[in-house]
């Protein structure tokens, strides 16, 4: 077996965007395809890392670019967060990029655009909701550590099964937001989960965050078991 990564711009309405799908070259295709959309700072290393294992699973994946082409951020900038925050400000233009990535998915040959589903951290997992929230024909989405507020608008029919993986103690999403979301969820008839990590912070899947002081922490048990969740969850998803 050999994961490839390949690089794919794509335009969209108003920005030219640079993807990386990450695939198995050998065994059968179409394959059941996966967007991931990372964290606050953009495709990364990291992602694709995190990608080959999903692909080394039997998916075809696609580390989704939602900021544009160049515009990616470290931990070291004045300000990593500001792509980021120009999508928070405009939820619609956001719910537009992340359709824009699906059909980007769904258009590469080693899917089969009839399957596939959505995977996301910290921001991503918004980007994972939002997508959900859109009404978009995904049989199902996993949020990491994400970020739960609602648009300012009202939601399209949500038809994606849900998995939330989330740190009880996230200071970015505390009990009342992580409540708010499953009401949320609730009132729209979604199939949902919410599996909640113990003494668990921001960011537990992301090896290069240590701020336990912020509430910000990797932590090997929280990555490990919802790794095993995500790959049950997506696997019940294509049976």
């Amino acid at each position: 077996m050999a994961i490839i990564r390949s690089t794919i711009i794509h335009e969209g309405t108003d920005e030219t965007f640079e993807s990386v799908a990450v695939f198995d070259d050998v065994g059968a295709s179409p394959k059941p395809g996966i967007l991931l959309f990372p964290n606050v700072l953009g495709t990364k290393e990291a992602d694709f890392i995190y990608a080959e294992k999903v692909a080394a699973l039997g998916y075809a994946v696609l580390v989704a670019d939602v900021f544009g082409q160049g515009k990616r951020t470290s931990r070291a900038d004045e300000n990593p967060a500001v792509y980021m925050n120009l999508l928070n400000a405009d939820r619609a233009m956001l719910r537009d990029r992340v359709i824009g990535a699906l059909d980007t998915l769904k258009a590469m040959a080693q899917v089969d655009a009839a399957r596939t589903a959505a995977i996301g951290f910290c921001f991503g997992g918004k980007c994972v909701l939002d997508l959900a929230r859109s009404g978009a024909d995904i049989a199902g989405g996993v949020s990491f550590h994400g970020v739960y507020d609602a648009p300012p608008f009202p939601n399209a029919a949500i038809t994606a099964k849900l998995l939330v993986c989330h740190g009880w103690d996230d200071p970015i999403a505390p009990p009342p937001a992580t409540v708010a979301l499953a009401q949320e969820l609730t009132d729209a008839g979604c199939d949902w989960q919410i599996h909640a990590y113990g003494g668990t912070g921001h960011a537990f899947t992301d090896e290069s965050v240590n701020m336990p002081e912020k509430g910000l922490a990797y932590s090997p048990d929280a990555d490990r078991r919802s790794f095993r969740s995500m790959k049950d969850f997506v696997g019940d998803l294509f049976t």
